[in-house]
């Protein structure tokens, strides 16, 4: 998994290019990342690393029960977020609306540069020779060369 550093104040300031938006998380077999506002993606790891401790870090049975809870709850509602979460067996994104969601490759991209970083991973995929950091740091090179809300300080985590 990998993410980029920057953090935007507003839609025209950017704030701090180094921040970390991917972590390890529960017994550290287990990565998120989050896209949008930073104290809503820290509140929602949080929230979900709570789960992982009552679901003896199932990480599917976790996510649901956070996705849930974020589509209930008046306060989790507001958090304007999305996550990734993987561990070795899998791949999910969540968002507000409830939403828990595989990929049938594996390969998912949120925020501002998501798309572009997802769309470049795909295709540098099927490329020989290159390892999946590999095409991670290239489709993030691309994502911040298109993309004015994604720097190249990128944090990538292995599973």
């Amino acid at each position: 998994m990998a993410g980029d550093g920057q953090a935007t104040l507003g839609e025209a300031i950017v704030f701090k290019s180094k921040s970390v938006k991917v972590r390890r998380i529960g017994n550290g077999n287990i990565i998120a990342g989050f896209a949008g506002a930073a104290a809503d993606g820290i509140t929602l790891i949080e929230r979900l690393e709570a789960k992982l401790k009552k679901h003896a870090n199932q990480l599917k049975r976790a996510a649901v029960e956070l996705a849930k809870d974020w589509r209930m709850d008046k306060y989790l509602r507001q958090l304007q977020a999305y996550m990734i979460v993987a561990d070795k067996d899998v791949s999910l994104v969540l968002n507000g609306t409830g939403e828990v969601m595989e990929p049938d490759d594996g390969i998912i991209g949120i925020g501002s540069g998501g798309n572009y970083a997802m769309a470049a991973a795909k295709a540098l995929y099927d490329i020989e020779g290159l390892s999946l950091e590999e095409i991670a740091k290239k489709a993030m090179k691309i994502a911040g060369d298109i993309d004015i809300y994604t720097n190249h300080n990128v944090t990538i985590e292995k599973v």
